[in-house]
């Protein structure tokens, strides 16, 4: 009978988690949740989140596809390694091991923010399993998430400083996660309270402050990773939130580094489409099974 992992606070109907183990001591395990039937769809979630990102999107989708979502390494309830690197070639790493390991073909890779740059470079890595990209609001621009606002900047510089970093990171009360995410969305209701208690329990694990610190000063990798653009030989769909933290110009320079890539604008959303505006990308998606 399908279930949802049994640490996880938020239960996704239809949804069975599951486990690939590492191939050797530098690598942790993955976990990632599972639902539906038909051709693979791969989630990717977004900086300091996890599977349970795409909660309200898994159940628009799995009548048409077998979904997978993901916990990035370290992140989630995938396995924290001591002295892990999270550079974008690191991530990149753990989505390829999901595809290799599974054997998924023909799979159409669907990442949101960081998981948007890692879908478009696992799929110049794997042309010959990948047949489409879609990326929401890729996370390849300098500033991210400090450009949601002046409480994010403060928080966000705090742990990348040097000495003070790793206890700024270790301490993150529920008013101030709040209050970041909500600078991602255009409509802050979308944002649950359960959703956020659950980040909050994953953030509590041991080691965690130190993944999320490392996310942090891993950005130059994000935005170095906009070379491998160009590479991608499967059709590519970019999405992005009106309210977006991108610039149009960000924007505008990944049109051009993807000129055959279809583009959609999502009014009055922000970076958190699969939070505000699941049926947007589950539209998108259905309309190509």
């Amino acid at each position: 009978m399908p279930s949802q992992d049994s640490r996880s606070t938020i239960h996704i109907p239809g949804t069975t988690s599951h486990t690939i183990p590492p191939r050797s001591g530098r690598e942790g395990q993955l976990r990632y949740l599972e639902a539906g039937t038909g051709a693979p769809v791969v989630l990717l979630h977004t900086v300091r989140t996890q599977a349970e990102h795409f909660r309200n999107l898994i159940p628009l989708i799995a009548d048409r596809y077998t979904v997978y979502a993901l916990d990035l390494p370290g992140m989630g309830y995938s396995e924290i390694v001591p002295g892990a690197s999270y550079d974008e070639p690191a991530m990149r790493a753990g989505v390829e091991r999901l595809l290799t390991e599974l054997d998924l073909q023909d799979v159409t890779l669907v990442g949101e923010s960081m998981g948007a740059v890692l879908a478009l470079t696992a799929a110049a890595d794997l042309p010959e399993r990948v047949r489409r990209v879609v990326a929401v609001n890729a996370y390849d621009f300098p500033g991210g998430i400090a450009r949601s606002g002046l409480f994010a900047r403060v928080v966000v510089s705090g742990v990348l400083a040097p000495g003070v970093g790793p206890v700024i990171a270790g301490v993150e009360p529920k008013p101030a996660l709040r209050k970041i995410l909500e600078g991602g969305l255009g409509d802050r209701s979308a944002l649950r309270e359960d959703y956020v208690d659950e980040l909050l329990q994953v953030g509590a694990r041991p080691g965690y402050p130190a993944v999320a610190r490392a996310v942090y000063q891993a950005l130059p990798s994000l935005i170095a990773a906009r070379s491998r653009y160009p590479e991608v030989k499967a059709p590519v769909h970019l999405v992005y939130g009106e309210k977006d933290w991108s610039r149009p110009s960000d924007r505008e320079a990944n049109r051009r580094l993807l000129p055959a890539a279809e583009f959609t604008q999502v009014p009055k959303t922000g970076h958190f489409i699969a939070l505000e505006r699941p049926d947007v990308l589950a539209d998108l998606l259905n309309a190509a099974a």
